[in-house]
C-alpha cells in the first residue's frame, strides 16, 4: 500500500484525553473507525459507548457519516502537512431506547403540591 494512502488519526475524547494515533487506509470507512474506538475505549471513564452506533465522529466541524471513507472525510489542506495527524472529536450519544427505559423507571407517583396564595 503506498504511503500516501495511509492517514494518521487521533481520537479526542470528551475529557481531553486521546485514543491513538492509529494509521488507517484512505479506503477505511467511518464505521470501521467507530468500531476501533469502542474496542479501544479506556476503562474507568464515566461515559462508555456500548456500540459503534452510540459514537459520533466530528472532523473539521462536521459529523461524519458511517458509509464515508477516510479519504472522503479528509480536509484537502489538512493532509498536506508532513507527519500531520488528523484529530477527530468523539461524542458518545446513548441510544434513545436506553434513555426512554431509564425515564420509565423514574416514573413514580408524584404528589401534587399547590403553591398558590389566595389573598
Amino acid at each position: 500500500m503506498p504511503e500516501e494512502d495511509l492517514v494518521d488519526i487521533k481520537f479526542r475524547l470528551y475529557d481531553g484525553s486521546d485514543i491513538g494515533p492509529f494509521r488507517y487506509s484512505s479506503a477505511a470507512t467511518v464505521d470501521m473507525l467507530k468500531q476501533r474506538i469502542v474496542s479501544d475505549w479506556p476503562r474507568g471513564k464515566t461515559v462508555m459507548p456500548k456500540s459503534a452506533n452510540e459514537v459520533k465522529l466530528i472532523s473539521s466541524g462536521k459529523i461524519l457519516e458511517n458509509n464515508k471513507t477516510v479519504g472522503q472525510c479528509k480536509v484537502p489542506f489538512g493532509g498536506e502537512i508532513a507527519g500531520g495527524v488528523i484529530i477527530m472529536h468523539v461524542v458518545v450519544q446513548p441510544s434513545l431506547a436506553k434513555t426512554k427505559a431509564e425515564k420509565k423507571i423514574d416514573d413514580s407517583p408524584k404528589k401534587v403540591v399547590c403553591s398558590c396564595s389566595i389573598l
